[in-house]
């Protein structure tokens, strides 16, 4: 192994994008990681993640460790000039682990015990995983800590993949009464809180209280909200332990985990905390079928991706990594774990590269550098074949690196003028007490982060707790449960705000508020929501605002108020109710708003606001990082982009071509 030298932060971040990729020298013959390495930096490559797999090859049997294989490797990709990203391999206990322990083991909600022979197989509240995972950290941060060529540590890998972080073992359910007294301090005052006075469901002491799973009706909704809470907790927990140990023995270097979309499954911004650097994986293939769009729309952008769901999560983890955000794994072309597996468009891995930088992304990195021939993920496309021969991503990367030195350096994201409040606590609350199964927070949240976006306005991703100082606009699209010190920052500042149905509609025992919802939003709007309906499919009701009429379905509400009235419903059933009511500071929309009606809301409350906007940009997206002024074409046919007559073209032109991009300066 090298002698340690002094870390040098300055070489931690380029002025520039850099770019990067997975790689598995534990899969490979060590013949071919030396060639692997040369060609990586030909290519352009700065940044290499290895290890969070391979903890069977760190410790084939109890204690015996074996580091040779990673000191070589780590020494082949350094020298070649590779900045190494070693990842801690918790996130796949070796088979010895299983079966020395296997009260280590998940078990799923059916109480059925999830068996080793994949990844993830382990639960957040098992004590001896966490003493074992410990260990195997505190090793490897021990080792290399101060490796010179160890440049920064991911944690684990992917939590929430495969439905992992709920675990219903007696290992969990020990660990959730504990956490439960510490929550509640007595039984009365969980009793309270639950609501057990229904259906005499009333306990007698925190031991009396099981997991909720395999119950006959749903339970109470608090009970099930808590244990989410509870499991996100462990999520946070688990992080946070390793964290320290890498802090401890790696100091300088930062730490990252690679988040994964569409799950909130546990709160990001709380696990974010304990990190320096939020990372996600960026699926945009999969991401589009398991998606919110209609079959139409998934068909039309088959093999571009949903146009916004990609940026928002770009968004999202750099709120979360406050500010400093990686795509840690960029699909490279199709995947294998979808229901399908389409090919992207070629020239889209450049697309989604640059769409990254735009929306933060200091570093991309690819998986994976070859194909692997063999197990689960050898349909899994890399920037090589498995032969090694350069694949589509492989070309369209070298372009990215061609494209990257024309551009000025320096430039970083600045705070945008609206924001998009993203509360996990609230997406619980609606998975617990839906009211309808056509109502998905996740959805309606991406629809009005894309209203925006083809208004051509940048968004930052905000919790209930950050700064809103600056914001001309704060969106609000599903914030079931208000934190009243978040109404009050928002009182103080100076920006409009526009809440979605639904809002302050629970307490955080998720209860009605005694006031009636909005509760806490009272502070800012005189109105009462006093009845509320989850409406068919089959059923349109009709909202008029200004003198357009616009079909709405989904969700509605009847709400009294003093406020001025901007939309109301039209039809049969109460003709003339309240649809959308606001004053001076804050506005109201009773109903789930979709397509047309939710493009005319939102664009007139960015009116209102007095921020500018585009025209409909339809599939054009645009966005600004710095200076530098980036469009997205996600549609068919060539768009003109809106730049200024005197604007510089760094990358692509003024009329831009299907999956093509264009940045420039003003």
């Amino acid at each position: 192994m090298i002698a340690p030298i002094p870390f040098q932060p300055d070489q931690m971040q380029s002025d520039r994008l850099e770019l990067g990729v997975c790689y598995y020298p534990e899969q490979w013959p060590r013949e071919k990681w030396q060639d692997d390495a040369r060609r990586m930096k030909e290519l352009g490559l700065s940044w290499v993640r290895v290890g969070e797999f391979a903890w069977a090859h760190m410790e084939p049997r109890p204690g015996d460790l074996r580091w040779e294989w990673l000191d070589e490797a780590i020494d082949v990709l350094g020298r070649a000039g590779l900045k190494v990203i070693l990842g801690t391999p918790t996130a796949a206990p070796p088979k010895w682990l299983v079966d020395l322990y296997p009260d280590i083991l998940p078990v799923d909600t059916k109480g059925t015990v999830r068996k080793f022979g994949a990844r993830r197989h382990y639960c957040f509240s098992s004590r001896r995983y966490r003493q074992e995972a410990a260990r195997i950290v505190e090793a490897m941060a021990k080792r290399y800590g101060t490796h010179p060529f160890v440049y920064a540590w991911q944690i684990d890998n992917e939590y929430g993949d495969h439905d992992t972080v709920y675990s219903y073992s007696k290992e969990a359910e020990r660990a959730f009464r504990l956490w439960l007294a510490e929550r509640y301090g007595t039984i009365d005052a969980l009793n309270a809180a639950w609501g057990t006075n229904f259906w005499s469901m009333r306990y007698g002491a925190f031991e009396e209280i099981e997991l909720p799973n395999n119950l006959v009706e749903e339970p109470s909704p608090t009970h099930l909200v808590d244990f989410i809470r509870f499991s996100s907790d462990q999520v946070k927990s688990f992080n946070g332990m390793q964290a320290d140990l890498l802090r401890r023995h790696a100091p300088g270097r930062p730490v990252t985990h690679n988040f994964m979309s569409n799950n909130f499954d546990f709160d990001h911004y709380e696990v974010g905390a304990d990190i320096d650097i939020a990372s996600w994986d960026v699926y945009p293939m999969g991401g589009l079928l398991n998606g919110r769009l209609s079959d139409d729309n998934k068909a039309r952008y088959l093999r571009t991706g949903d146009p916004d769901q990609t940026a928002f999560y770009h968004d999202l983890y750099r709120a979360v990594g406050r500010g400093r955000v990686w795509v840690m794994e960029q699909q490279p072309g199709p995947v294998n774990w979808a229901s399908h597996n389409q090919a992207p468009a070629d020239g889209m891995v450049r697309l989604w590269t640059w769409l990254a930088y735009a929306h933060g992304a200091d570093m991309v990195s690819y998986f994976r550098w070859r194909q692997i021939h063999y197990a689960q993920e050898q349909f899994h496309s890399a920037l090589l074949l498995p032969n090694g021969e350069p694949d589509q991503g492989y070309q369209e990367v070298a372009q990215v690196i061609a494209e990257i030195a024309r551009l000025p350096a320096g430039a970083r994201r600045k705070k945008a003028e609206v924001a998009l409040v993203v509360d996990y606590p609230s997406r619980w609350a609606s998975r617990a007490l839906p009211q309808g199964r056509s109502y998905d927070a996740t959805a309606i949240g991406l629809d009005w982060y894309a209203a925006l976006s083809r208004y051509g306005i940048d968004v930052d991703i905000v919790g209930q707790h950050c700064d809103l100082d600056g914001y001309a606009a704060v969106f609000a699209p599903d914030l079931l449960i208000v934190d009243a010190v978040f109404v009050e920052r928002l009182a103080q500042c100076g920006a409009k705000a526009l809440f979605g149905p639904r809002s302050g509609s629970k307490t955080p025992n998720l209860q009605i508020p005694t006031s009636l919802p909005p509760g806490p939003l009272n502070a800012l709007l005189d109105m009462q929501v006093v009845r509320v309906e989850s409406l068919p499919e089959f059923h349109i009701e009709s909202v008029l605002h200004g003198n357009e009429t616009y079909p709405a379905s989904v969700w509605r509400e009847t709400i009294r108020t003093s406020e001025p009235v901007l939309a109301s419903f039209s039809g049969e059933y109460r003709d003339g109710a309240p649809a959308l009511v606001g004053n001076s500071k804050a506005r109201y929309l009773a109903v789930v708003a979709q397509g047309d009606l939710l493009m005319k809301v939102i664009g007139d409350t960015l009116d209102w606001a007095g921020v500018a906007r585009q025209p409909d940009l339809g599939d054009l997206r645009v966005s600004r990082r710095g200076p530098l002024h980036f469009a997205f074409n996600f549609g068919k046919v060539s768009a003109e982009v809106p730049a200024a007559t005197e604007a510089v073209f760094h990358v692509g032109e003024r009329i831009l071509t299907p999956i093509g991009v264009a940045v420039w300066t003003e």
